[in-house]
């Protein structure tokens, strides 16, 4: 019940502060102007501190999960090359690049060899000591973080650095295949022949008077096979195919198993030397 005060003039008022008057309205009006101000600018404070913010977090995962990826890799399995290696004696030097050399850099034939991708380069050793025990110098290529796409061009001046070798043939394993083969395409009147293990040329090599090899193992998981029989055509009409019976996707070198390969029937050190058989059959002109 509104109390009211009666005036001189005649007129009534509410009293000053009871409930509803006007000068408690006012008052009530001007501390809520005021309150409300406050709120907002913290709140852009805080939104702003999480824009900030949450971008940096995502930049911190992806860096972590980026040098991660780069650090990890397929270590070689030493005991398996070396119980492999003890029948080889070939003639192997680590230059100031990291490449590894087999043989004198004399011989007729020479192979520049690509590693697979995220795969120790010293997995693929067995292979290029039993190519090199048979006459073809060998250059193991090093790569950066273990990819061949961060160094598509490790092959120039590899073979300028060894001009006694006649007939020079560009190689590789996996990505290292591809990457491989991306050279061949642009050099290829520097080369005689082109080995793909497990690997598919992205570019037309058709009509590039190369003598290729393609070889992969009927067990291999990794191995993408639509894009393989997609790009089967970008290779010359008398390329070879090899599919090694029970070989896998990491029985090219020796590093141990690989994620989402198959499940080998015969060892790496039979596939390894299933494979130089078919190359050296390639370099000499035989039939595999």
């Amino acid at each position: 019940m509104n109390v009211f005060i009666k005036r001189f003039d005649g007129t009534s008022r509410l009293p000053p502060g009871l409930p509803g008057s006007r000068r408690q309205r006012k008052e009530e009006w001007a501390t809520a102007k005021k309150k409300p101000e406050a709120q907002p600018k913290e709140g852009r404070k805080r939104k702003l501190r999480l824009r900030i913010l949450i971008p940096l977090l995502i930049l911190a995962l992806l860096a972590g999960l980026c040098a991660w990826y780069l650090t990890t890799y397929y270590p070689a399995d030493e005991a398996a090359i070396a119980a492999f290696s003890a029948d080889y004696s070939v003639e192997e030097y680590r230059l100031e690049n990291g490449d590894l050399t087999f043989g004198t850099g004399r011989e007729e034939w020479g192979l520049i060899f690509y590693p697979g991708g995220k795969v120790a380069q010293e997995a693929y050793v067995p292979l290029m000591r039993e190519l090199a025990s048979e006459g073809v110098f060998c250059v193991l290529c090093e790569m950066p973080c273990h990819l061949a796409i961060f160094d598509p061009d490790a092959a120039d001046g590899i073979r300028e650095a060894y001009p006694e070798v006649r007939h020079w043939y560009l190689g590789g394993h996996s990505l290292g295949g591809v990457m491989a083969a991306d050279y061949a395409a642009e050099h290829s009147t520097d080369f005689d022949g082109l080995i793909l293990l497990a690997a598919y040329s992205r570019k037309d090599l058709s009509g590039s008077g190369l003598r290729v090899l393609s070889a992969y193992g009927s067990e291999d998981g990794v191995l993408n096979r639509k894009a393989y029989a997609r790009n089967r055509s970008n290779l010359p009409g008398d390329a070879r195919e090899l599919v090694i019976e029970g070989g896998c996707h990491a029985g090219f070198g020796m590093y141990g198993p690989q994620r989402r390969d198959g499940t080998p029937t015969i060892t790496a050190a039979q596939q390894i030397h299933r494979t130089a058989a078919a190359i050296l059959a390639l370099l000499r002109g035989e039939e595999a």
